[in-house]
């Protein structure tokens, strides 16, 4: 559900208005940080214009779960993995709020971070693919149980939970982007 609490109006209005008016190319450009995957921008791109800071974000939602999983596979591949700060493919703006995102969940406890290292690895050789949470203001020990937990799902359950969690950090962003957070 979308919290529309924090919401500002006319920063988000204003930048909406911005964003309807440029092209189709420049705008996916502009919006793909928020998420990593093609796919979803152009998709998103496509329903302009928005009137709204809530109607964008029920557009991303629609968008995302219309997708293909190689299409979430991109969005994936756009993170680095908890505690790092590169990814297979990142927009130098997606790396800087994923540094920001995961602030909280960056430890100074040797034995948690290779804890944490340990979990990354044991997930991907499971799952193929690097461990997607929506970090911010969540501490390294819960992300760890959250990792935990997570590895006793079946891959199809799984994957719904990391796209899942795909959406919930796109959210995030684009309420970033639009400077309403």
């Amino acid at each position: 559900m979308l919290d529309t609490s924090t919401m500002t109006p006319s920063t988000a209005n204003a930048v909406l208005e911005s964003w309807n008016a440029v092209d189709a190319a420049q705008a996916a450009r502009e919006i793909l940080p928020c998420c990593g995957s093609h796919a979803w921008a152009d998709g998103v791109t496509a329903r302009r214009p928005f009137a709204s800071a809530v109607d964008l974000l029920a557009a991303s939602d629609e968008v995302w779960w219309a997708l293909a999983e190689r299409d979430w596979q991109e969005a994936f591949d756009s993170h680095p993995r908890i505690g790092q700060q590169h990814a297979k493919t990142a927009t130098a703006e997606s790396l800087q709020w994923s540094a920001q995102e995961q602030r909280a969940a960056m430890s100074h406890d040797e034995a948690l971070k290779a804890a944490l290292a340990d979990g990354n690895r044991r997930y991907e050789e499971k799952f193929g693919r690097i461990f997607i949470v929506c970090a911010s203001g969540r501490s390294a020990a819960e992300i760890l149980n959250i990792l935990e937990r997570r590895m006793e799902n079946t891959p199809d359950v799984e994957l719904r939970e990391a796209a899942e969690q795909q959406r919930q950090i796109t959210n995030l962003r684009l309420r970033r982007w639009l400077g309403v957070e």
